[in-house]
């Protein structure tokens, strides 16, 4: 995305929350429900707590709101993260808020409210030699198929590997992030990449068995997704989300789940880089 490109979506967002009231589309508003489906495997963001089999997480809190906000009730549903993409575009959801990122390819059909920064990051057992990314080159890394970070590691891999002589990484398909821990415990891969909003609750819930490696290697965010004809939905959410970022209380959710510093300062269109 160009820096002009960028401006122009946070300036179409102003004007949207700047002008008179968003509305709530009628068929909704009629409804009283908003349809909302997450893949529930994607801690801290949609996860099913183990001690009560409720349904929380960051996305969860912040969705919540939104639909207090908007005052509606959310009907939630669950499905693979393959699936996410089709129930918005056969409605059987009004919109995806469910750690999906902002990419360009998902743009052709759907747009993009970012509210959360993430990237993708390397990490390994705790016993793992590995000391900086490039020992990872030539190595088994797993991550979830359906992601954009299997693109990502082999672009990170033909700039940083290739150069250095080093083989190329090998990619490892996962089901979901769940799949992929679990293979790099079983010792089937070397590392593994997820992205950076989840690795902190990794490490707290398995205390002591991970070892992230370097930073973050691409910038993106996470963001809420529309049909592109759901412009008006679009609108009334991104004014209600904007007035939760200056009201402290959008904040007040991440820092619950300990992503304060992945906060966005506004909603953004589509504004992920690429």
């Amino acid at each position: 995305m160009t820096r002009l490109s960028y401006f122009l979506g946070i300036a179409a967002l102003a004007a949207v929350t700047s002008a008179q009231a968003a509305e709530l589309p009628a068929e909704i508003k009629q409804a009283g429900t908003l349809k909302l489906t997450v893949n529930s495997t994607y801690a801290p963001m949609e996860y099913r707590d183990p001690a009560t089999n409720e349904l929380v997480g960051l996305d969860i809190d912040l969705a919540n709101e939104l639909a207090k906000r908007l005052g509606v009730k959310i009907v939630w549903s669950e499905t693979p993260f393959a699936e996410l993409i089709p129930s918005l575009q056969t409605r059987r959801a009004d919109f995806i808020i469910s750690g999906i990122s902002d990419r360009a390819s998902r743009r052709e059909t759907a747009d993009f409210v970012d509210y959360l920064g993430t990237g993708p990051q390397f990490f390994v057992m705790a016993d793992n030699e590995a000391k900086v990314a490039t020992d990872l080159c030539g190595k088994k890394v797993g991550t979830t198929r359906s992601t954009s970070f299997p693109v990502e590691i082999e672009k990170w891999s033909k700039q940083n590997c290739e150069p250095a002589g080093k083989a190329a990484i090998q990619y490892v398909p996962g089901e979901n992030s769940i799949d992929v821990r679990n293979q790099l415990k079983q010792g089937r891969i070397d590392a593994a990449v997820q992205g950076s909003e989840t690795l902190p609750y990794a490490q707290t819930q398995e205390a002591g068995k991970y070892r992230v490696i370097g930073e973050p290697f691409a910038k993106g965010y996470q963001g809420i997704m529309f049909r592109k004809d759901d412009a008006a939905l679009r609108e009334v959410v991104t004014e209600k989300l904007t007035a939760m970022i200056a009201d402290g209380s959008y904040k007040a959710v991440l820092d619950k789940w300990g992503l304060g510093a992945n906060a966005v300062a506004q909603p953004m269109l589509n504004a992920a880089p690429q």
